[in-house]
């Protein structure tokens, strides 16, 4: 990954407490995996950003790279990463994702 693309990538993450990069946006996502993730932060009442990766071929591979995570959605919180699809899905059906959430919207 570039430079540029990786700066872009960290501004990205910083300027938001919550950022979802996936397929599509919250309004209309564009893979089953990107809309559960929209659905588990919907019943969590967030506030967040999303970066739709196929408008930017550069940010959809390096969004990878940065993470060193291979699929994509990828959700940040507080400049963190913590997961896929499958992790999100985890941690809010076990509760640890909520605490996380709140803290971030405080």
């Amino acid at each position: 990954m570039d430079d540029t693309t990786k700066t872009k990538i960290e501004e990205t993450i910083q300027a938001s407490p919550i950022v979802l990069f996936m397929k599509g946006n919250k309004n209309f996502p564009r893979c089953g995996f990107s809309a559960t993730v929209v659905e588990v932060l919907k019943r969590l009442e967030a506030d967040y950003e999303t970066v739709d990766v196929l408008q930017d071929m550069d940010i959809r591979q390096g969004i990878k790279e940065f993470s060193n995570w291979p699929t994509i959605p990828q959700l940040y919180i507080q400049g963190k990463f913590v997961g896929g699809c499958d992790i999100v899905r985890e941690m809010y059906e076990t509760g640890e994702l909520k605490p996380i959430v709140d803290q971030a919207k405080a």
